[in-house]
């Protein structure tokens, strides 16, 4: 149907379709599309300003009528021995209906006040308008635990694996669900807690031996909720894939487009070519190349690959494994850039002056096929003059051009002054039975810069282009620093002799200018740590403000689809934006941008923490073997219960409890950062270079333990006096902050 639908049409088909009440779905019922849908917008408003429907999250709804899935909350038992409930939400004009709920016998059982989230159905009853199915409980969900299951006479207890947990729970013998002493399970709360305060749980999942080298990532897949199987519709849909023909496609295949990745790379999604540019008006001037694997081609809106996508954000990399977006029949084949094969991809064309300054781009839809997927050690040695027989006939054609195309980039990157941070990134080398063999700082060599830099011009590009078509997208932000912790960076760096001066309105060029004053100095990594820390989180919004890190107006991500959900919308937004085909970006997708923008946000921090917490659990491996033993670190973080300790070696944060730090009380001073003994005055504080020996490393947990033995080269003292029980310390809080803020003041005044 072409026409604009009656009010009376819009409310029956809203009443006889409770699912499908979202504007695009009542505009795809009546076969309303373009200019169209403004006036089916204007019939809704007024439909809805009338009373006759109400608008919940982008869906219209009979207000007269509960929506098919609502939460209720339960009434009780009814005189005919049902249970009975009410819904928690109700706008209608009449009585507030009764809902019956249907129950099963393997369902927990509920009583008056329980909240639960039901299927409704509507029914012609004298008592009651609709039945109720429970899909679940609404705010009792059951906690919890991940832990290693250790067999009693009657049941057993769970020992909890996260660090932050220390309560046990107890397993009744008809929870154990076969779990064996000593096993990975994980277990919910099943009663409330006992007389020694330790919940009931039942275990509902056995995952194995948690000493097992490869069981460190699982345990963190499984503790953060990370979905590792792909479901059978979403393989199958993904195996049906084949390769794209060119067709309309820009044909790439001739352009030396190479990959450049790490050496173990699990995918390749960019690609890249550069030469001078021969326009005589741009001398010294470059042509840049960059190529995205066309993952939009193969992920449409709302296919089963679409929604799993979505639902996972990202991929998760761990040292052992990697959980990916995208099955891999997409992930390592179709949508990898591999060499001497036709691959799809979105490219874009960047003409660049020769200082490096972007004068103009533009993206095709393309078919290119890479001559060689080289990884950065090889590419760096070319450069260097000892090309290998892989590099030797590149070198000159495309190699040198890309690093002189990199050169002027570097003039470019120097005049924006984007954030210079300088912290080594630590790799764990895992051997082939899944042990840590060492721990290592990863080489930060220029080809490993080249690509960075491309990388970024190319998410500028993307988002310049939409932003110019006025196409909606999602933005990566970054806002700048909040002003509390941005005065936390200026006491630290006081604290060290240095000034990041105040009263003028921040920019990454002030603090790259106190990070070069810290450079060569023993407090460098001290002053890269805070200056990262007073950042804040990068995030996505459909809302463009700026990338503060970067330097950046606007910025968006879009060179690695196959890994993060944000690019997969990035490039639909193009392909809508180009005209190219019809599976860019939908009304939908475009309706969903702000919930996207916020569950990817969420996903990517999940992974993050999950990352994290599996390298402190190999980290805690490593060191296992080594308790006893004495090591060199630095303060890198304070707190009222202790202190925590970078180790140099291996990066690993080890906690040194204040309980071990001497009888004596110490004061914590949050907004300095310090800890201060009542009686010696010794006072400990972020950056101070100490040596600690290792007391316990629990791989299970990942949790690192240290004895504190010197502080910039003096020995701890083990004495100091304990106030007595019930009496107060003998130097009071506020003398302990009027002494370390003196302290300060000496260190200034000391400092050259």
């Amino acid at each position: 149907m072409s026409r604009i639908p009656t009010k009376p049409e819009i409310l029956d088909w809203i009443t006889s379709n409770p699912t499908l009440t979202a504007k695009r779905d009542i505009a795809k019922a009546f076969g309303i599309k373009g200019a169209a849908r403004i006036d089916l917008k204007r019939l809704l408003k007024e439909l809805e300003a009338e009373g006759h429907l109400e608008k919940r999250q982008k869906s219209y709804n009979d207000p007269d009528r509960l929506p098919p899935v609502s939460v209720l909350q339960v009434t009780g038992v009814g005189t005919d021995g049902d249970l009975y409930a009410k819904p928690m939400e109700w706008h209608g004009t009449g009585a507030e209906p009764v809902v019956l709920l249907v129950t099963k016998a393997s369902e927990p059982a509920l009583g008056e006040g329980d909240r639960i989230l039901a299927r409704l159905t509507a029914v012609e009853g004298d008592t009651h308008a609709y039945e109720g199915r429970m899909i679940r409980r609404v705010g009792t969900n059951p906690q919890r635990v991940l832990g290693v299951f250790r067999k009693g006479a009657e049941g057993g207890r769970i020992v909890p694996i996260d660090k932050g947990q220390s309560d046990e729970w107890l397993v009744g013998a008809g929870s154990m669900n076969g779990a064996k002493d000593g096993e990975l399970v994980e277990a919910e709360q099943s009663g409330p807690k006992g007389r020694m305060g330790r919940p009931q749980a039942r275990i509902v999942e056995r995952l194995g031996d948690p000493s097992a080298p490869k069981a460190v990532s699982l345990i963190a897949i499984h503790q953060h909720n990370i979905p590792d199987d792909f479901p059978d519709d979403v393989v199958a849909e993904a195996d049906a894939h084949t390769p794209m023909e060119l067709g309309g496609r820009t044909d790439l295949r001739e352009m030396a487009l190479v990959t450049i990745d790490p050496s173990d790379a699990r995918d390749h999604d960019d690609a890249c070519y550069a030469h001078l540019d021969d326009d005589p008006e741009n001398e010294g001037g470059h042509i840049v190349w960059v190529a995205i694997a066309d993952v939009a081609a193969y992920v449409t809106p709302g296919s089963a690959l679409d929604r799993e996508a979505r639902k996972r954000g990202n991929s998760t990399y761990f040292p052992d494994r990697v959980v990916p977006m995208l099955p891999d029949r997409l992930s390592g084949d179709l949508c990898s850039l591999h060499e001497g094969v036709p691959r799809a991809c979105i490219a874009v064309r960047m003409k660049l002056d020769a200082h490096g300054q972007k004068l103009s781009h533009e993206f095709v839809r393309g078919l290119m096929r890479s001559p060689a997927s080289l990884h950065y050690e090889e590419v760096q040695e070319a450069m260097d003059g000892n090309p290998n027989e892989r590099t030797a006939a590149l070198l000159e054609p495309v190699i040198k051009p890309l690093y002189a195309a990199y050169a002027a980039l570097v003039e470019a990157r120097q005049l924006r002054q984007p954030l210079e941070l300088n912290l080594p990134e630590r790799q764990i080398v895992l051997g082939d039975d899944g042990t840590v063999q060492s721990v290592n700082f990863k080489d930060r060599l220029d080809a490993h810069k080249l690509i960075e830099e491309l990388m970024v011009l190319a998410n500028v590009a993307a988002a310049e282009t939409l932003i110019a078509k006025k196409t909606a997208q999602l933005f990566r932000v970054h806002e700048e620093p909040s002003t509390e912790k941005l005065n936390a960076l200026r006491e630290t760096a006081s604290a060290t002799g240095l000034n990041l001066a105040r009263g003028q309105v921040l920019q990454t060029s002030h603090l790259n200018r106190l990070l070069a004053q810290a450079a060569g100095t023993d407090d460098e990594e001290l002053i890269n740590l805070t200056t990262l820390r007073c950042m804040t989180q990068a995030y996505y919004s459909p809302t463009n403000f700026g990338h503060f890190g970067l330097a950046l107006k606007s910025y968006a991500h879009f060179t690695s689809p196959i890994r993060r959900y944000s690019d997969l919308i990035v490039h639909r937004a193009l392909v809508t934006s180009h005209g190219w085909g019809d599976d860019g970006l939908t009304p939908a997708d475009v309706d969903e941008l702000e919930q996207t923008a916020t569950h990817i946000s969420d996903t990517e921090r999940r992974s993050m923490m999950a990352e994290r917490d599996t390298t402190d659990r190999y980290l805690a491996s490593y060191l296992s073997e080594r308790v006893g033993e004495e090591f060199t670190g630095r303060i890198n973080g304070i707190a009222k219960f202790g202190m925590f300790i970078k180790l140099d070696d291996s990066g690993a944060d080890g906690l040194v409890p204040i309980r071990s730090l001497g009888g004596e009380y110490f004061h914590f001073d949050r907004e300095a950062g310090t800890l201060m003994g009542a009686d010696t005055g010794l006072t400990y504080r972020i950056g101070q270079q100490v040596t600690a020996k290792l007391t316990e490393a629990a791989p299970i947990t990942g949790g690192v333990a240290l004895e504190l033995l010197t502080v910039e080269g003096k020995e701890v003292p083990r004495g100091g006096r304990s106030s007595p029980a019930g009496r107060s310390p003998r130097r009071k809080a506020g003398q302990a902050k009027h002494k370390s803020a003196k302290m300060k003041r000496k260190v200034n005044r000391s400092r050259p």
